[in-house]
């Protein structure tokens, strides 16, 4: 982009910074939700749950199925096969 074209957007360079810091912030938070040693640890602390009498069957299988969905999401990401869940 050209020097005119700089000075035309400089209004709105407040925007485009908030723009890429709410994408570093998603960013993060994607990789914690997708973390493999987080989503593992958060299986053992279900089954805990379901042997302390916490939570029944239904509820620990329901809650599985999406930590385990999730686990498959990161490691896929990390093998770097299939879509990521971006568009880009």
């Amino acid at each position: 982009m050209g020097l005119i074209g700089e000075v035309l957007m400089l209004p709105f360079a407040p925007v485009r910074g908030s723009l890429w810091a709410m994408e570093q912030v998603v960013n993060e938070a994607e990789r914690q939700y997708y973390d493999p040693a987080a989503v593992r640890a958060e299986l053992g602390k279900l089954e805990e749950r379901l042997e302390s009498g916490e939570i029944d069957e239904a509820e620990f299988d329901r809650m599985e199925d999406e930590l385990l969905d999730r686990l498959e999401i990161a490691m896929t990401r990390s093998t770097g096969t299939g879509n990521n869940g971006t568009t880009r």
